[in-house]
C-alpha cells in the first residue's frame, strides 16, 4: 500500500489526514483514547510537547540572520490579522448590536484574532521556510483572549501573557543556538521536523467534535468562512508585503481550538455579555474545525501559484 504517497496527494495530507482522523475518534469513539499509558499519552494530550518538539527541530533550521526577518513577517501578520477582527467585529456590534446573520462581536473578534499555532507550525513546515516556522514566535501572541479583551473593552483583565509568549519562544531559540554552533546538528534535527507533523496532529484532531458543527448551525459555518476569507487575503498580503512568500500569511488564516474558551473569559469580565458567550463558544468551536479543513487548501494553492510563478519566470530570461 501507497499510503505516504496517498496521504501527501491531499492538500495538507501530513497534517489534515491524521487530525480529521482524531477528531472521528474523538466524536465517535472517545473512549478508545482514554485507555491511558502511552495511548492516551501519545494519541489524546501529546500534541504540546510534540509541537514543542517540532519548534526545537525547526528552529535548528533558522540562521541567525534571518531571525530578523521572522520577527517582521510575525509582527505583520499579527497586527493585521487582530486589525482585520477589530474592524469587522466593531462593526458589527456598533451597527447590529443583535448581531449579524446569527453571529455577535464577541464571537467574530474571538475567531479571527485567534491562530492554529500547531496547524500553523505544521503548513509552514511543510510548504514554507524555517523563517516563515520562526514567525510563530511573534504569532503566538494573540494566542488566549487577551486579544479579545483588549478589542472588547474589557482592560480590567488584559494583562499581557508574557510569560506563555516566552514559553513558546524558548524551544525556538534553544534550536536556533544548536543549529547555528553545529551545522551538523542543524541537519540532523531539521530531517526530523517532518515526522513530528502527524504525530502532533492527531492529538490537536482528538480535541475537536464534528458534532460541534451542528450545534452552532449556519452562523458557526459562516464564521469560519470569514476567517479563512478576509484574515486569509489580508494576511497573504500582510505577508509578501513583509518579504514573505504568502505561505505564512495563508498559513495563520485559522482559529485556534483554545479559542473556544474566549467567550468564556470574556464574559468573566464583563457579565453583560454572558447570555451570549454559550452561542458564541460553538460558533468559535465550529470555526476551529471549518479553518482546520480549509487553510491547508489554502496554503496549497498559495504554494503552488509561487512554484507556477518561478517557474515562468525562470522560462521568461531563456526565451528571451
Amino acid at each position: 500500500m501507497k499510503i505516504y504517497r496517498a496521504i501527501t496527494k491531499f492538500p495538507g495530507g501530513l497534517m489534515v489526514i491524521p487530525l480529521l482522523l482524531g477528531a472521528a475518534f474523538n466524536t465517535f469513539w472517545p473512549q478508545a483514547l482514554e485507555i491511558g499509558g502511552f495511548t492516551t499519552a501519545l494519541f489524546k494530550n501529546g500534541a504540546l510537547p510534540l509541537i514543542g518538539a517540532f519548534l526545537f527541530c525547526m528552529g535548528a533550521g533558522i540562521d541567525f540572520k534571518l531571525a530578523p526577518r521572522s520577527i517582521l513577517q510575525g509582527t505583520a501578520i499579527t497586527a493585521t490579522k487582530f486589525g482585520m477582527a477589530v474592524v469587522f467585529g466593531v462593526a458589527v456590534g456598533r451597527l447590529f448590536p443583535g448581531g449579524f446573520l446569527g453571529l455577535s462581536a464577541l464571537a467574530i473578534i474571538g475567531a479571527m484574532e485567534n491562530t492554529n499555532g500547531g496547524l500553523y507550525a505544521a503548513l509552514t513546515g511543510q510548504f514554507g521556510t524555517e523563517t516563515d516556522v520562526g514567525a510563530i514566535s511573534v504569532i503566538s501572541i494573540n494566542d488566549g483572549p487577551f486579544l479579545t479583551m483588549v478589542a472588547m473593552g474589557a482592560a480590567g483583565l488584559a494583562n499581557i501573557p508574557f510569560m506563555a509568549l516566552v514559553a513558546v519562544i524558548i524551544p525556538i531559540i534553544l534550536g536556533m543556538i544548536i543549529g547555528n554552533l553545529d551545522d551538523e546538528m542543524r541537519q540532523f534535527l531539521v530531517k526530523g521536523a517532518p515526522v513530528l507533523i502527524p504525530l502532533f496532529s492527531f492529538p490537536l484532531g482528538a480535541g475537536l467534535n464534528f458534532r460541534t458543527i451542528f450545534a452552532a448551525g449556519l452562523p458557526g459555518l459562516l464564521l469560519g468562512l470569514m476567517v479563512v476569507g478576509i484574515t486569509g487575503a489580508a494576511c497573504i498580503i500582510a505577508d509578501r508585503l513583509a518579504g514573505g512568500s504568502g505561505v505564512a500569511g495563508a498559513a495563520a488564516a485559522s482559529t485556534a481550538g483554545n479559542a473556544a474558551g474566549t467567550p468564556m473569559a470574556v464574559a468573566m469580565a464583563d457579565p453583560a455579555i454572558a447570555g451570549i458567550a454559550a452561542v458564541a463558544t460553538a460558533q468559535i468551536a465550529t470555526s476551529v474545525i471549518v479553518t482546520a479543513l480549509l487553510v491547508p487548501l489554502l496554503v496549497t494553492w498559495v504554494a503552488k501559484r509561487n512554484a507556477a510563478r518561478s517557474a515562468a519566470a525562470q522560462v521568461a530570461p531563456s526565451v528571451a
